[in-house]
């Protein structure tokens, strides 16, 4: 009976102790990486909101602007189609078509060079990989003043490829259309070769094992070279802010640019709105697609 009643006051005093231990385990393997977390999350959040509450405020001046709207308008929202002094749809328009153009030549391109590097064996192979890393180590501003004056001369021969002209800028964002032969090689590179053998084996050649084979394999990888060649096109402005100068051939960047270096005390909301505005089919798109990024970050780590 003895043993029985001190073993009893043993197991009540040791539990707190254990539930001690196990919550500064916790603290010290997990629950920091909440703290910066969230740290991270209000730094986001905090521009977020601001532009929110720039767009619905009805004033539109970066003095009445506050953190939290006090008053909620959606005048400068109906600005963006009814002031003709201000086309942001058409430039907005501009853009995505811009977009539509380079991302199907982009994604075209570089998985044939992609396919051709990883899967074929040819002198030069080695030296071509080296020089397109070296010509990506470059910023694409260095070559403005080349770009110039080589399409200013063209636009004299061809005036809808010159100066001012979307046809122009298209061609000139055509530049770093091999810019994702990198990206998608590793993952080209993780596909058994085999594969390819059966396929040979029936009968098909280089083309058909490109579509039928390794094209459905590698749809992730394709749709996240597409997303960052979207997002570059439309967030680019040097480039653009160089080569159109009208407002009917303007990319979104550029005219919302113009219109804030204008008045930026009192076009803040107007800027608000359409950033938002812009904003959201790209981020609507990134949900659509999460499943083939997510697949896609994962794909070049898994060999087949």
């Amino acid at each position: 009976m003895t043993t029985t009643t001190d073993r009893k006051p043993s197991i009540i005093l040791d539990k707190p102790s254990r539930d001690v231990i196990k919550g500064g385990r916790w603290w010290r393997e997990l629950g920091w990486r909440y703290l910066v977390g969230i740290g991270i999350t209000v730094i986001v959040v905090i521009p977020l909101l601001y532009v929110v509450s720039a767009s619905l405020n009805p004033i539109g001046s970066v003095s009445s602007t506050s953190l939290i709207p006090k008053t909620i308008s959606f005048a400068n929202f109906e600005s963006l189609a009814s002031n003709p002094a201000r086309p942001f749809f058409k430039w907005f328009g501009n853009s995505l078509l811009v977009a539509l153009v380079v991302v199907t030549v982009n994604s075209l391109l570089s998985s044939f060079g992609a396919y051709a590097f990883s899967r074929m064996r040819f002198k030069g192979r080695r030296g071509g990989l080296l020089a397109l890393l070296l010509i990506q180590m470059f910023p694409g501003i260095l070559t403005m003043v080349a770009l110039f004056q080589m399409f200013g001369q063209i636009g004299e021969v061809i005036p809808w490829l010159g100066l001012d002209t979307l046809s122009g800028y298209t061609f000139v964002m055509l530049g770093g259309a091999l810019g994702g032969v990198f990206l998608m090689k590793g993952i080209f590179d993780s596909i058994p070769a085999s594969l390819d053998e059966a396929a040979k084996i029936d009968g098909a050649g280089h083309l058909r094992v490109y579509g039928t084979v390794i094209m459905p394999l590698v749809k992730s990888v394709l749709v996240i070279n597409g997303l960052l060649a979207l997002t570059g096109v439309i967030g680019e402005f040097i480039l653009a802010s160089i080569f159109l100068r009208s407002d009917a051939v303007k990319t979104v960047a550029v005219g919302l640019y113009g219109v804030l270096s204008s008045d930026k005390a009192n076009n803040l909301g107007w800027f608000c709105a359409a950033a938002l505005v812009t904003s959201i089919p790209v981020v609507l798109l990134f949900q659509w697609l999460q499943k083939y990024i997510v697949g896609g970050i994962s794909a070049g780590a898994v060999k087949g």
